[in-house]
């Protein structure tokens, strides 16, 4: 009897909820490995043509040519299909802040494989995410039980959801007609706000659509459903708006600024829109949710740490500029402007 004692005090995790962590892992390991296999492809292919940040009318466009970045570019494809099915097993606050974890596994390998230097405070920050993410899992809420997509697109039309898509829209209008034209190249808080805003809403229809392909592929056909093509044009509607407004973010400012503020406020809005939306906390009681919010807060900080701390080197000398061993170009310590990095959408 005393050998069960622990499952009477803790229920577990749901089968669904099991799913959809498996396959949380599995996108961040993907992913985190798809930056490193299409920088060394980079690296390759620059090293008998012309690098893709050389800007010039003959091209930049060798890497096409190199095998291992195609590699990175299916592995990364691979991570983000798993992390889109994860949203049909679990709720989005399991889900979303795990993509730390694929920032853990690029800086890992990127020490082992690519040798370049790991500060301790980034080690630090590896832990505080890894730290994070298990007080998350240990206390999620259950994924509810759904049988059609037509109930999810009931929970979508609720007015309390109404009423945040309807506010997002607003910000995201106001941002776009006048913030973005004055302020968009000095604040980039303007980019990653529309980003961030059409991203909750991204990643709501496609909890949707996940939903409703998990069923259909169960033997229940969602397909002659309206709601289910609804939910399509959102995700690919909010998903185009999204990477048009990154790539201005990240073609403007240094990928160290646009990468924490974008995980924060992207990861963030979706804990709020799927609190709203699937009330992901009504069977909770205090204590889970403010443990939820602390894993969450540890897993920004220990993000935070680990892009603030990853061009310092350790020693008494700081220098401003330093070469680059593998490919003899100079780059900035603190650069101010760059555009070659992906980001997860969702």
């Amino acid at each position: 009897m005393t050998s069960h004692s622990w499952r009477d005090a803790y229920s577990g995790m749901s089968a669904d909820n099991i799913k959809g962590l498996i396959l949380a892992l599995s996108s961040s390991l993907f992913i985190g490995s798809s930056f490193i296999i299409k920088k060394k492809g980079l690296k390759k292919a620059g090293a008998s043509g012309i690098r893709a940040g050389n800007y010039t009318r003959s091209g930049g466009y060798s890497y096409l040519y190199e095998p291992l970045w195609w590699v990175g570019m299916i592995t990364m494809v691979v991570g983000e299909v798993a992390n889109f099915a994860a949203y049909a097993f679990a709720p989005a606050i399991l889900v979303t802040p795990l993509g730390a974890l694929s920032i853990i596994i690029s800086a890992v390998l990127a020490h082992i494989i690519l040798r370049e230097k790991l500060h301790i405070f980034g080690v630090l920050g590896c832990a505080l995410c890894v730290v994070g993410s298990i007080t998350i899992v240990l206390h999620a809420p259950q994924e509810r039980a759904i049988e059609s997509v037509t109930e999810v697109w009931d929970l979508a039309t609720e007015p309390a959801f109404v009423l945040y898509g309807v506010l997002v829209l607003v910000a995201v209008f106001i941002l776009v007609l006048y913030y973005i034209p004055l302020y968009g190249h000095t604040h980039v808080l303007c980019y990653i706000g529309v980003c961030s805003l059409v991203g909750s809403l991204s990643v709501m229809s496609v909890k949707g659509l996940g939903i409703a392909l998990k069923l259909t592929f169960s033997g229940t056909n969602q397909l002659v459903y309206p709601q289910t093509w609804a939910f399509t044009f959102f995700v690919l509607l909010c998903i185009i708006t999204q990477m048009n407004y990154l790539n201005k973010a990240l073609d403007t400012f240094n990928t160290a600024v646009v990468s924490p503020i974008y995980y924060v406020m992207f990861t963030s809005l979706t804990i709020l829109a799927s609190v709203i939306m699937f009330k992901d906390w009504d069977g909770q009681d205090p204590t889970q949710i403010i443990t939820e919010l602390c894993g969450f807060v540890t897993i920004l900080s220990g993000t935070f740490l680990l892009h603030k701390t990853k061009d310092m080197v350790d020693g008494p000398v700081r220098v401003s500029k330093h070469m680059d061993e593998e490919d003899g170009m100079y780059n900035e310590g603190i650069p101010l402007r760059t555009s070659n990095m992906n980001m997860r959408l969702t």
